[in-house]
């Protein structure tokens, strides 16, 4: 007999992951297309303007995971109106950061290429992909924003149902402007902004139809309330700039020790990982409104129930893909569209690599346990060792101590490294037992 506290797990965590899985799943099916109907080099252009996707989603968690998590604490201590106050400010916040984003991506894309470590092989075609990419992140970084506040305002399932929806429509997208329009990084691009429009369409009819607690209303801006929400969503925000930063020094440092060819075989790494890390965000994610509810209420037992649980999901996930990937990585690697040395090198590297999504999982859980209880100082911690340090020093030094080969164990290593800080963090923390706030 399933439990409530099981059935609240099935509820908010499988939806979660499905979107996840589902978001993510733009990128690999934009990598599929692109390979098979535009060429290899186009996937390294894709990789190269990885980090500013990246960048945009993480200034978009700063607000939406910020607001987000007070609106959750809230809503478990009982407080609507202080949790519609957050749910407002983080929507007008994610609006002036889509619009400088926006305009970044369009008006300065050359220069952003160049810095991204463009070469000549990729920059026109980086920077088309940018170009197009850009239009669409003020309804792409809304869309994104109302997810979070739909699924903590108890419709899990209408955000799973839109990003599904999202989904299927950018496959057809992807199809449609990429071989019979010949559109190519243009098409692919302009596909996932109309899909990502889509979902922001659906998800908006839980708010205007008033279908949980949460209204659209007059903001009057509270300093204190922004402070707050900018502190709950910095370790989020940092979090997500370790994917750009990785994927920068990475394609720097295997621009230079082994050449373009293994450019292209990291980017279908990257496409690869994303898909699989969606499974650990949602999990994360969808344990997130529990986690703050149970703090708001103060009940240590279903607080402890709930992150126990995550990390179980999230270390067996891990452990699942890379025991599948022994099995269909080259098949799976194959509909990239890859030149026979590109997928040579793609199925070596990728066992190399693929470890330390088990240790990715454990530290994506134990990063949201913590800013969901408030202990935003030791989310920052942990994030900003795995998103600036760590991560940068040992891909830089690892290669030059050890030679060239160990350049795509790097992610694992570090990971480990942060992993075991984060544990002394947890363990710190709660020797006490949890203080609540």
């Amino acid at each position: 007999m399933i439990t409530s506290r099981g059935k609240n797990l099935v509820k908010y965590v499988v939806p979660t992951v499905l979107s996840q899985v589902s978001f993510l799943l733009f990128t690999v099916i934009d990598g599929i297309f692109v390979g098979q109907g535009v060429g290899t080099n186009a996937l390294g252009a894709v990789n190269i303007v990885m980090p500013f996707v990246m960048i945009v989603n993480a200034v978009f968690m700063l607000t939406s995971i910020g607001g987000v998590t007070i609106s959750a604490v809230r809503f478990g201590r009982g407080d609507v109106k202080g949790a519609n106050q957050a749910f407002m400010h983080a929507a007008a916040v994610n609006i002036v950061f889509a619009v400088l984003l926006s305009a970044a991506g369009i008006f300065l894309r050359g220069p952003l290429c160049t810095l991204f470590g463009a070469t000549d092989t990729f920059h026109e075609m980086a920077a088309e992909y940018l170009f197009w990419y850009s239009i669409f992140i003020i309804p792409s970084g809304f869309s994104a924003l109302l997810q979070t506040y739909c699924r903590n305002d108890g419709s899990p399932m209408l955000v799973s149902a839109a990003t599904l929806t999202s989904t299927a429509c950018n496959i057809l997208g992807d199809w449609l402007l990429i071989f019979p329009v010949r559109w190519g990084l243009k098409g692919a691009a302009i596909a996932t902004g109309v899909s990502q429009v889509i979902a922001l369409l659906i998800v908006s009819t839980h708010f205007i139809q008033k279908k949980g607690n949460l209204r659209f209303e007059r903001v009057k801006f509270q300093g204190q309330l922004l402070k707050k929400m900018f502190i709950r969503g910095l370790p989020e925000c940092i979090a997500q700039f370790s994917t750009p930063i990785t994927t920068i020094m990475l394609n720097r440092v295997l621009v230079e020790r082994l050449g373009d060819t293994a450019v292209n075989a990291y980017s279908v790494i990257s496409y690869v990982a994303s898909f699989s890390m969606g499974i650990f965000f949602g999990t994360s994610e969808g344990l997130q409104p529990l986690l703050g509810q149970s703090y708001g209420a103060k009940n240590e037992k279903d607080l402890k129930y709930y992150f126990r649980s995550g990390m179980l999901v999230n270390v067996i996930g891990g452990t699942l893909i890379n025991i599948l990937l022994l099995f269909i990585a080259r098949p799976i690697c194959a509909l990239f569209g890859t030149t026979a040395e590109t997928l040579e090198l793609t199925l070596s590297a990728m066992p190399q690599y693929a470890w330390g999504f088990v240790i990715f999982s454990m530290n994506v859980m134990i990063s949201s346990y913590f800013y969901s209880t408030k202990r935003s100082t030791q989310a920052i911690i942990i994030n900003f060792l795995r998103s600036f340090v760590a991560n940068s020093v040992l891909i830089l030094t690892l290669p030059m101590l050890f030679g060239n080969g160990i350049i795509w164990s790097s992610f694992g290593i570090y990971e480990t490294i942060v992993l075991v800080v984060a544990v002394i963090l947890l363990k710190h923390s709660e020797k006490n037992g949890i203080v609540y706030q």
